[in-house]
């Protein structure tokens, strides 16, 4: 399981065997079941998760009631409600598994002693970060510029095995249009 977690740092900055005991000793491994809430809107965010398996939904829940898919994490990715976790306040958004899911947590405790005690690893998170960024831009200007049918298509381009383990329904909310019309898109 540890490899997973150490090729995934090796793609952006290489480490020693020594740093990698050093920055493993900073992560915990969890798995949850389908359904299972990793973070809960209203509560304390304790983790941010890298998936090593599985699946996961961030939503946001509006006031009228309705869930707004904010983003997918499967494999490889890094999730959590981001200004709860690094504000520590309480979270406006919900991580939940769509698969059964296994995931390196690290809290926030540890997120900081990781990077003061080895700077290549503020360096790593800094490259990722900025990479989630421009993702989170990417997605924006998409709906600012692109019609439904456009985001519909630059969404199986990019991210095609999304389509195969995520519900419609979820990717219908994901893509701000109905289930029906995401039904057109891919018939």
């Amino acid at each position: 399981m540890k490899e997973k977690l150490r090729e995934h740092i090796e793609k952006v900055v290489p480490i020693t065997n020594d740093e990698f005991t050093f920055i493993a000793s900073h992560f915990s491994i969890k798995k949850y079941k389908k359904n299972d809430f990793l973070i809960q809107k209203g509560k304390s965010v304790l983790y941010c998760y890298f998936v090593i398996s599985g699946l996961l939904k961030l939503v946001y829940d509006d006031k009228g009631g309705k869930q707004h898919i904010v983003s997918f994490a499967m494999e490889d990715w890094w999730e959590s409600d981001f200004l709860a976790y690094f504000t520590q306040t309480k979270a406006k958004m919900s991580l939940q598994c769509i698969e059964d899911t296994e995931v390196f947590c690290i809290s926030l405790k540890d997120y900081q002693k990781l990077s003061d005690g080895l700077p290549k690893m503020e360096s790593f998170f800094l490259k990722k970060s900025n990479a989630g960024h421009i993702a989170a831009q990417n997605r924006i200007l998409s709906f600012l510029t692109s019609n439904a049918k456009e985001r519909y298509v630059q969404l199986l381009k990019q991210n095609p095995s999304l389509f195969q383990r995520v519900p419609k329904t979820l990717l219908a909310s994901y893509l701000g249009v109905t289930r029906e019309t995401l039904s057109r898109f891919s018939s």
